[in-house]
């Protein structure tokens, strides 16, 4: 899963990404407001959390543009600014939850992840793509009630085919969800292809079909037809 904290206060950012970041979601950060809008325009996110309140622009705005441009991604407002008004503007502009600084951490972790659910998997930890079973919450994966043991680069893809079901995914997408800002160190995506080959065979290993097919010249997708 892939996350953006949009949060100009650095100390809370670094706190949000520390925590969270021990359910090995891969995270993006942006603290001014043209950072963020470049990073929505280039990446594609599953839950971003927004201040409202940045030095250089509104996290209003933001909403509109990841509703517009990222309309599968779950939104979370975070910002001190504890008034109605703020919270039903952004809940009717698509935001899906709302929290007031000072929060939990472990409260937020909590609501991310039932973004997540709402948003991915209709409201459940598991996942069922016929004999294949994901657990979410325990980041693992079942073949004919068999566990499969992926890598996490090998569980995190097979997330991102799960949740984009017959769309053709290019390696350039893939990598970019995946491996995030760090995406720009590689000279070339050749190497996703060895990713999926081990994924695919340690699948195909347990009983699965070969759902992930190959699209000549742009990617791959999954296919259940």
């Amino acid at each position: 899963m892939k996350i953006l904290i949009i949060e100009d206060e650095i100390d809370l950012a670094k706190s949000i990404v520390e925590f969270i970041g021990k359910e090995n979601y891969l995270i993006d950060t942006a603290d001014r407001y043209y950072d963020a809008d470049e990073k929505i325009s280039l990446n594609d996110y599953d839950c971003a959390l927004v201040d409202l309140m940045l030095p250089d622009g509104s996290g209003l705005e933001l909403v509109k543009n990841l509703k517009k441009i990222r309309p599968k991604c779950g939104i979370i407002i975070i910002t001190a600014k504890n008034t109605i008004d703020d919270k039903l503007t952004g809940l009717d502009l698509g935001a899906d939850d709302y929290l007031t600084k000072p929060f939990h951490l472990a409260e937020l972790n909590a609501r991310i992840k039932s973004v997540l659910r709402r948003r991915l998997f209709d409201g459940s930890d598991e996942i069922i793509i016929n004999e294949i079973v994901v657990d979410t919450e325990k980041r693992q994966v079942k073949v004919n009630n068999k566990i499969v043991e992926l890598t996490r680069r090998e569980y995190d893809i097979l997330l991102f085919f799960i949740s984009n079901k017959e769309r053709v995914l290019t390696k350039e997408s893939i990598v970019e969800h995946i491996w995030g800002d760090n995406s720009n160190a590689f000279d070339n995506f050749d190497f996703v292809y060895t990713h999926i080959k081990n994924l695919r065979k340690k699948l195909i290993e347990q009983g699965a079909n070969d759902y992930i097919k190959s699209v000549y010249g742009i990617g791959y997708k999954l296919s259940l037809k």
